[in-house]
């Protein structure tokens, strides 16, 4: 229980200091849905199913935080409720259903899931700020169209072909 706080502390600790929202696309998000709907129906290792829900998790906090701002909804600690109501969406229901805090599904001492989630949102938030500095360096403009997609979407592909070779 304490690393979960811990989890939901550090990340509504990023999002309060963060850079203002720059909103993920509905098909970055769809995108990674796919990718994480197709890893567990597949029976891929909990660590890389997490990476995927790490992202889509991200995703939609930075969408959540982007429509606020757009409606122009602003309250104290905004960013840290956001990201502890889809954090805790995600996993209280997982908690309850035993799929995570299992003994044995650990990897460095962390349940599997929630490493993969805590590593595949910050990979999706700096895929996003990577993607911001490159467009900025070619005048504000994409070097390709759907860079913005692919960017999002290979960050926890990668680490997905890096986790699979770690956990084999």
């Amino acid at each position: 229980m304490k690393k979960i706080f811990a989890f939901f502390l550090t990340i509504g600790m990023m999002l309060f200091w963060a850079l203002p929202a720059k909103a993920v696309c509905p098909v970055c998000t769809v995108a990674v849905i796919g990718g994480l709907g197709l890893s567990r129906w597949f029976g891929i290792d909990d660590t890389i199913t997490g990476l995927w829900a790490g992202a889509v998790t991200a995703s939609f906090t930075l969408w959540t935080i982007n429509w606020l701002n757009k409606k122009n909804i602003k309250f104290y600690g905004r960013k840290i409720l956001v990201a502890l109501f889809w954090y805790g969406l995600t996993f209280v229901p997982l908690h309850y259903m035993d799929i995570i805090g299992h003994p044995l599904n650990k990897l460095w001492g962390v349940d599997k899931f929630v490493l993969g989630v805590i590593i595949g949102s910050i990979a999706f938030v700096l895929a996003g700020q990577i993607y911001e500095y490159i467009k900025k360096k070619n005048n504000g403009k994409s070097h390709f169209r759907y860079e913005k997609i692919a960017m999002h979407v290979a960050a926890p592909a990668i680490l997905s072909v890096l986790f699979y070779f770690i956990t084999r």
